[in-house]
């Protein structure tokens, strides 16, 4: 793809600049409440240390729509990362300007320098030029390890790579790339998908491409009930996109034409609602009561679907099989979870709801990749050039 790594780059004593992804969960009192993606930076920001790169980090948190706004601050992210990096990090009072460039050219080599928010700056989700500008000029080279961020035209993003000549992957962008490239354009046989969530309206794109390439494709998750009724079923009050009926009835027609074997739920954990404690019944998924809706995978349809993953060689996981935030209907999530991490194939998981699952059942260090991202792991899937990407080709 004509995409540099950061290890192509020559770093001594260079203004090293790196847009990063520290949009992290902040509770009432400022405190970080998941380091993940922080972590997940570390090797990149800890390679430009070691070749005596002077380092300057920039992100986003949270969506403070071009306004300075104290609560969005990465003031406790410069507090983490220099615990993490067990140095002192800078904090710049903002991410361009006059007083920012004085910090940048006091740096000394092996010195870290945290940049204030960048969505404070209206130019940087507009991506523009002038804001781009300003903020190349604070580098003398530029490294994206951003994945979860490259679905945006942001400035930050892809401005930035129009003024520094000089630009590279780090290792977590490259990572993921490296990964979902591997899954959906050589893909070793059989390759099964596992797509589940709420709706069928966020993941047509990635349903559309990966029918084309799957052998097999499992739906779970409330989407999978628009797919039922599509097949002349009733689903009680249970989820549905009526609007799509007809585009699932399209997709399951195409798989059969692509030979692609096409698993929907045979049971389902139903309840009133999905805060219900009482009233929860497991039924065949053509026997859902009209009062209540179905809100997980039931038993039998993890057999099956366990039986559908078993021996393939590629599985690409995105969305839980039920409302797994709830004790009571995360069973078929976590069982599914088991059945992916157990494979012996290579196996990639991505987005938020499913990633905190695989946490959650203490099983990610079991899986050959876990995605830090949600939008652009979908994007990706769906075989939508992400402008991050393509910002760094050569």
């Amino acid at each position: 793809m004509g995409i540099k790594s950061i290890k192509d780059l020559d770093l001594k004593s260079k203004r090293v600049l790196i847009r990063v992804d520290f949009n992290v969960p902040l509770d009432e009192n400022g405190n970080i409440t998941d380091d993940s993606r922080i972590k997940a930076a570390m090797p990149t920001i800890q390679y430009a240390i070691d070749q005596g790169g002077k380092v300057i980090l920039m992100s986003h948190l949270g969506r403070p729509k071009g306004k300075v706004n104290k609560a969005q601050s990465l003031i406790p992210v410069a507090r983490k990362l220099s615990e993490l990096l067990g140095t002192s990090v800078n904090m710049a009072p903002d991410c361009i300007g006059g007083e920012v460039k004085e910090m940048v050219d006091s740096l000394k080599p092996g010195e870290v320098l945290l940049l204030e928010n960048l969505r404070f700056h209206i130019g940087e989700e507009k991506d523009d030029p002038e804001f781009a500008r300003e903020l190349a000029s604070l580098g003398d080279v530029y490294v994206d390890d951003a994945f979860a961020t490259a679905h945006r035209a942001a400035a930050s993003i892809v401005g930035i790579c129009r003024y520094i000549k000089e630009k590279a992957a780090g290792f977590l962008m490259q990572g993921e790339v490296n990964y979902i490239n591997k899954a959906i354009r050589e893909p070793k046989h059989p390759f099964a998908a596992v797509i589940g969530g709420a709706k069928i309206s966020g993941k047509l794109e990635i349903l559309e491409n990966l029918i084309a390439k799957v052998d097999k494709m499992v739906i779970g998750g409330g989407m999978a009930f628009t797919f039922v009724k599509a097949l002349g079923q009733d689903i009680g009050k249970s989820l549905v996109e009526d609007d799509l009926i007809g585009k699932a009835r399209e997709i399951m027609e195409k798989a059969k034409a692509n030979g692609v074997k096409f698993y929907l739920p045979v049971d389902c954990v139903c309840a009133p609602d999905a805060k219900a404690t009482k009233g929860i019944e497991t039924t065949t998924i053509q026997e859902i009561p009209s009062d209540l809706m179905g809100l997980d995978i039931g038993p039998a349809s993890v057999t099956l679907f366990g039986e559908a993953l078993a021996g393939c060689n590629t599985i690409v996981w995105n969305g839980p099989m039920g409302v797994f935030e709830q004790k009571d209907f995360a069973k078929g999530t976590f069982e599914i979870a088991k059945k992916i991490a157990s494979s012996k194939g290579l196996t990639i998981v991505g987005g938020g709801d499913t990633d905190a699952a695989l946490h959650e059942s203490n099983l990610s260090d079991k899986v050959s990749f876990v995605s830090t991202a949600g939008g652009a792991f979908l994007e990706m899937l769906g075989g939508i050039e992400l402008p991050g990407v393509k910002a760094l080709e050569s």
